[in-house]
């Protein structure tokens, strides 16, 4: 600030580069690509030595099998789920999402969908279940699926992603013909950043059938510390892609032509990969764990906050239930309150579960860690504990 007071800020979903740079093999490769003066558009679903390199990718890592026409290249995952929403959803139809979770609500609204919203609760680790949706699925069409969830850092326990799947080649079956398929968008841009017993699980490997109904997206911004290098991509039906891919081609929304060369060549370098992968994953779960901890303690000695033990992605979920708290005359009435607060006072910058759609007196937020420094963990820490000292 430029009071020069020190703000710890854990509210940006992304990574300062000086802390977290991509793999050098990767930057190597870009610069290469511009050499070689590889500065023209690309193919409107990417260029096909990328498309057969995510196959090779996914197929290694995750035991996905996708061809090279079920694979869409974009600027990364957020046009790819726009042109998503937009291919498949027509005003007045019905799209089942949870809260908190990023941006659904905004693309609800692009395409004028019907926003069938599910709150999600602490005990199911801020993940809708199959009986949460349930409800809302008759003549629905699409439900947006996150795992590992932004902003919650957690993941889907296979069981209840298996009964998900499940209801879905169910209802699909129930449909006829002429109706509208129900269709699930997986985000799994954060799938390769899990921690301690924490797995990964997708509908397609769990169910087959669900190849059928299943857009994933996906792409290397979270898994190598890339998200100004804009490449991401979309998995799924060939007729589906085809319309995302005429909806990117007219809003320009393509991944650049030399990060693509780059990204094809970087993919297949598998002991570069896992080199970067273990230290990066390593010093992410280490500021994970060290700040988890923390939370923990100040549990333990009676102050009222909390934690959900980290899982996956670069997010911890922490809670500072404080209202009806007191700073001398003062009381912490609202959320809001509560949130000035601990800025104010404790200098910690995080972000409320209710900026991501959860309900306005939600005490839960997102604590991200992709621009933090270790050694201002125990300062940041020591600062907060001073803060809630103070209230009575």
């Amino acid at each position: 600030m430029k009071s020069g007071e020190t703000i710890y800020n854990f509210t940006i979903g992304d990574f300062d580069s000086s802390i977290f740079p991509i793999p050098q093999k990767l930057e190597q490769e870009i610069i290469e690509a511009y050499k070689n003066k590889f500065t023209t558009y690309p193919p409107a679903d990417g260029i096909l030595a990328l498309r057969e390199s995510v196959s090779k990718f996914i197929k290694e890592r995750e035991g996905l099998e996708f061809n090279t026409n079920e694979i869409l290249i974009g600027a990364g995952g957020r046009p790819l789920i726009y042109a998503l929403y937009r291919a498949l959803v027509d005003a007045g139809d019905k799209v089942i999402y949870s809260v908190p979770s990023w941006n659904n609500n905004h693309y609800v609204h692009f395409t004028d969908g019907v926003h069938e919203v599910i709150e999600t609760t602490a005990e199911n680790n801020f993940m809708p279940t199959a009986e949460d949706i349930k409800p809302h699925i008759q003549d629905a069409v699409l439900i947006a699926l996150c795992s590992p969830l932004n902003p919650t850092g957690t993941i889907f326990k296979k069981e209840e992603l298996e009964k998900i799947c499940d209801m879905v080649l169910e209802e699909n079956l129930q449909r006829d013909d002429e109706d509208k398929k129900l269709y699930v968008m997986y985000d799994q841009m954060y799938w390769t950043l899990t921690y301690g017993d924490s797995k990964h699980y997708n509908p397609v490997s769990l169910r087959p059938a669900m190849k059928d109904y299943t857009i994933f997206i996906d792409g290397i911004s979270k898994a190598f510390a890339a998200t100004g290098v804009r490449v991401g991509w979309a998995l799924g039906p060939q007729h589906v892609l085809a319309k995302m891919k005429a909806i990117n081609s007219h809003i320009g929304a393509w991944s650049p032509m030399a990060e693509e060369h780059a990204t094809a060549k970087f993919l297949l370098q598998t002991e570069a990969i896992d080199e970067y992968m273990n230290h990066f994953k390593k010093e992410l779960e280490e500021r994970l764990r060290l700040i988890y901890n923390g939370f923990q303690k100040l549990k333990a000695e009676g102050f009222s906050v909390s934690a959900c033990a980290p899982q996956a992605a670069i997010y911890l979920t922490i809670q500072i239930n404080l209202i009806g708290k007191k700073y001398n005359d003062t009381t912490l009435a609202t959320q809001a309150d509560v949130t000035d607060y601990i800025l104010n006072e404790a200098k910690l910058a995080v972000v409320p579960f209710y900026a991501f759609g959860a309900a306005k007196n939600s005490s839960w937020y997102r604590l991200s860690v992709g621009t933090c420094k270790k050694e201002e963990i125990p300062a940041m820490l020591e600062k907060l504990t001073s803060a809630l000292e103070k209230l009575s």
